[in-house]
């Protein structure tokens, strides 16, 4: 069997929005959701091995999308005195500088297994990051 005579890969999302993503702020869910549905469509545009960009291009447009997002609470976060303010952008900037990592990794072409790794880094740092600092931040600002 050729490489032409294989059927297609058919990729499901992976990251489904789930409640416990929820926060209870619709502007942020808003947004949260927006980003799934952007890493949802880069892991579909991830090649399991070759040209990396269309894969920079993707992980661009999650960098530029996150970075806003990421100053959006972060400013609500100071505006608050939020408590937890340093580990949350701590742990933001932990993601932003994966990405840039990843990005120059894709851009050498050193980063082996493009496909599996990316997606699980990407995947595993949102969900539990929704999960956790996300939930709590929101569930905190939302009390008076």
């Amino acid at each position: 069997m050729t490489s032409s005579d294989k059927p297609p890969v058919t990729r499901v999302p992976r990251i489904d929005w789930r409640r416990e993503f929820e926060t209870g702020n619709i502007s942020i869910d808003h947004e949260h959701k927006q980003l799934v549905q952007l890493l949802n469509q880069l892991f579909v545009i991830i090649p399991e091995e070759g040209e990396a960009a269309e894969v920079l291009e993707g992980l661009g447009h999650v960098l530029a999308k996150i970075s806003a997002h990421f100053a959006l609470e972060e400013t609500i976060m100071r505006q608050r005195n939020y408590d937890q303010y340093k580990a949350h952008k701590a742990d933001h900037e932990r993601l932003l500088d994966d990405i840039r990592d990843i990005m120059d990794e894709c851009e050498s072409g050193t980063f082996p297994g493009m496909d599996e790794k990316l997606g699980n880094r990407l995947e595993h740092w949102f969900v539990e990051h929704f999960k956790s600092m996300d939930s709590r931040l929101h569930r905190m600002l939302d009390t008076p």
